[in-house]
């Protein structure tokens, strides 16, 4: 198989400082380079819709809750591995393009709950489409057995005692998002016009 930029990387390390003990900078190096090289293409396909990844996000966390696709601030920036001001910065913008709103919380006087508009649920789920075909096309270099196996990998990876330590979205179980069991929702038909 040939070399990449990360064996380049490990061997130049290697070289420069041969009493430490590079190996584990392969895996780390490539899941960075690859989120990094993925983004750049994200960024492509969201702007077509009018988005940056980061708002798409957003909008997803959102959409995928199901009914009435209402989240505390809280769960979605732990959800997304956010911090508080950078979450208040893409609810801003989202809620000036009309993608979302903020309601009052009727469980807490002084929260508030974000809100898909009609509008979000629209821009998401056409962004949606684009988004499954690009990772789709990311995912071509795998055979079906190995992207299984990939996933078995990553999974066991980011479920490890590091990771959970380091994950938010962990202490609030889920991801913070209300997971149903059962028929998955039948495929809506796509609607045109405004």
């Amino acid at each position: 198989m040939a070399e990449d930029v990360i064996d380049q990387i490990v061997e130049l390390w290697a070289r420069e400082r041969p009493d430490l003990d590079v190996s584990a900078t392969h895996v780390p190096q490539r899941i960075t380079r690859l989120y990094l090289l993925q983004s750049a293409g994200f960024a492509v396909a969201f702007a077509r819709h009018g988005l940056t990844f980061g708002e798409w996000e957003v909008l997803a966390a959102l959409r995928r809750s199901g009914p009435p696709h209402r989240m505390k601030p809280t769960v979605l920036y732990g959800a997304l591995v956010l911090s508080s001001g950078a979450m208040t910065n893409r609810l801003d913008h989202l809620e000036a393009a009309g993608l979302v709103e903020r309601l009052p919380d009727p469980a807490d006087r002084r929260g508030t709950l974000v809100s898909l508009t009609r509008k979000g649920m629209r821009v998401c789920d056409d962004a949606q489409l684009d988004h499954l075909a690009f990772e789709e096309h990311l995912l071509e270099g795998l055979s079906p057995a190995e992207r299984k196996h990939l996933i078995r990998l990553l999974r066991k990876l980011l479920l490890s005692p590091p990771y959970r330590a380091l994950d938010p979205a962990h202490a609030a179980g889920r991801n913070g998002l209300r997971v149903r069991r059962g028929a998955p929702a039948r495929p809506r038909r796509r609607q045109t016009g405004a």
